[in-house]
């Protein structure tokens, strides 16, 4: 994520909450705020997360764009009023998302709206929405996917913001999960023998999507 932002002309901080760094009280030093994935849940007791809740609702109330992926989007959806809940069976690996055909979608995904693109996901978890956002992709397996609200939040539930080493990090670590579920006939997993094939090109390509997705993104930066 930090390239994508210097490439845009932001200054990325990051703040590594899970190494014991303390979560800010305040949004106002920021333009903006993202929040990435974990291995945990919104609703674990840990006690940052009550922390980043009301940060996000605190930049919310400044009129700053937060952006959240996977457990990020998660965090934001139950800051703002939407709800988290345990999935019907986890989505992992690589799988195809849809984005959307509306104006909004096409103002946000350019030239990879109204498109069948590849995304990287690994989640059991699934978020309703905040009242009043806007779905801008879907997949056949999770169907609330990417929203905006207020036209400058994102809440994306996939990992568009994987790298090669990020990839084989998670099946590293994880990777017994996805050969279980894919053993037990999960339609919402991918072929653990395809999970590693082709990461350059794949990520690449993620990273190439997720670029124009921030380009409209920082936008809504102070």
């Amino acid at each position: 994520m930090v390239p994508i932002l210097e490439s845009l002309g932001r200054t990325a901080r990051v703040i590594r909450i899970v190494d014991g760094e303390p979560v800010p009280e305040s949004a106002e030093a920021f333009g903006g705020l993202v929040f990435m994935g974990g291995y945990m849940g919104v609703h674990d007791d840990l006690p940052w997360i009550p922390l980043e809740l009301a940060l996000i609702r605190d930049a919310d109330a400044r009129g700053l764009p937060v952006a959240g992926h996977c457990l990020g989007s998660q965090l934001v959806a139950l800051a703002l009023g939407g709800s988290v809940a345990r999935h019907t069976a986890p989505e992992i690996g690589w799988q195809p998302l849809q984005t959307g055909t509306s104006e909004l979608s096409r103002e946000w995904w350019g030239e990879f709206a109204a498109r069948q693109v590849q995304t990287f996901q690994w989640h059991g978890d699934t978020f309703q929405p905040p009242p009043g956002s806007q779905q801008i992709a879907s997949s056949a397996h999770c169907a609330n996917q990417a929203f905006v609200l207020r036209d400058r939040h994102l809440l994306l539930q996939s990992h568009l913001e994987m790298t090669p080493e990020l990839v084989a990090l998670s099946l590293q670590r994880n990777g017994e999960q996805l050969e279980r579920q894919f053993a037990l006939g999960n339609p919402a997993v991918s072929d653990p023998a395809d999970a590693s094939n082709n990461l350059g090109a794949r990520t690449a390509g993620m990273s190439a999507i997720l670029s124009r997705l921030y380009a409209r993104w920082v936008r809504g930066c102070a």
